[in-house]
């Protein structure tokens, strides 16, 4: 089922790339008792397979805010979800972390792109996912995109803490927290902080329905990349605290489980949102990527 409605965009950007962006047309495959919300943008071409995309953690397709309309503009039909129990989608039936959201988005893409091989670009907790889902139906991918993603077992702990927020009575005070968290884990640049990222990132963790998660903190990526069979890519932050000492290891560890890697990129200057922090390297990156010859 779709059809093409008014998204919801963030206001702080310019009102063309609002323009653009809020025309993207909207679908939904099930999800148990709910669906899956997926939003598409471009046009589909003949021999270019749909390029889709899974957000982070605590996240919806806004991650990808300041990437979809380069990538359409390249020429490729975008295909956006809100991972089950993010966004605008409902939690998974049978769990609540990201190996129970692989059959609904398998079934979900079967259903939206029958029959063709995808390229496959998941950020961060969307990485992961991505990773799962890629082992169990390796199929589905013409070729897989990491991007931030965690879970590949070379960090001895946690790299960062975050301070809760929703105790808070005060919107005042939760912004605090947000701005203090972004600046944690998600940006580099501080500068960045307020504005487009602080709407995206309220918008989004208010609408996370999916509490004690713990597959990011394991090594599940690193156990499943070796099932997965389509060319893997990396692209990084070269700051990303997910890894920061680490960033030699996790190469090498890409290396070692994915059976086709190509590679891993690190961008300068780039945290974890690598995405939206240094989008248009990013972009130029994630195009020669996708237009490698597999």
């Amino acid at each position: 089922m779709s059809e093409v409605i008014e998204l919801e965009v963030p206001v702080m950007l310019s009102l063309q790339e609002r323009a653009r962006l809020a025309q993207g047309r909207r679908m939904v495959t099930p999800c148990g008792e709910g669906e899956i919300v997926w939003h598409a943008w471009g046009v589909r071409r003949e021999g270019v397979p749909p390029l889709v995309l899974f957000h982070g953690g605590s996240g919806s397709w806004t991650h990808w805010v300041k990437n979809i309309l380069a990538l359409i503009d390249a020429g490729r039909w975008v295909l956006a979800v809100d991972l089950p129990g993010f966004g605008d989608s409902l939690p998974p039936p049978n769990g609540s972390d990201a190996d129970a959201m692989v059959e609904p988005l398998a079934a979900g893409l079967r259903q939206l792109v029958p029959g063709e091989a995808v390229d496959l670009v998941g950020f961060s907790f969307g990485g992961m996912t991505a990773g799962l889902l890629l082992a169990a139906h390796p199929e589905l991918a013409r070729r897989f995109v990491l991007v931030g993603a965690p879970a590949m077992g070379v960090v001895p702990g946690r790299q960062f803490e975050l301070k809760a927020w929703r105790h808070l009575k005060t919107p005042q005070e939760q912004a605090d927290i947000h701005r203090h968290n972004l600046g944690v884990l998600m940006l580099h640049d501080h500068d960045l902080i307020d504005g487009l990222a602080l709407e995206v990132h309220i918008a989004n963790v208010v609408r996370d329905r999916l509490p004690r998660r713990r597959l990011s903190s394991t090594d599940i990526l690193a156990r499943s990349l070796p099932k997965v069979s389509c060319p893997v890519y990396a692209i990084y932050g070269a700051h990303d605290v997910l890894y920061s000492k680490y960033l030699p290891e996790l190469d090498a560890a890409l290396a070692a489980s994915a059976p086709d890697f190509r590679g891993l990129t690190l961008i300068e200057g780039a945290g974890h949102w690598v995405q939206f922090e240094a989008s248009e390297v990013f972009d130029e990156t994630l195009l020669r990527s996708l237009n490698e010859k597999v």
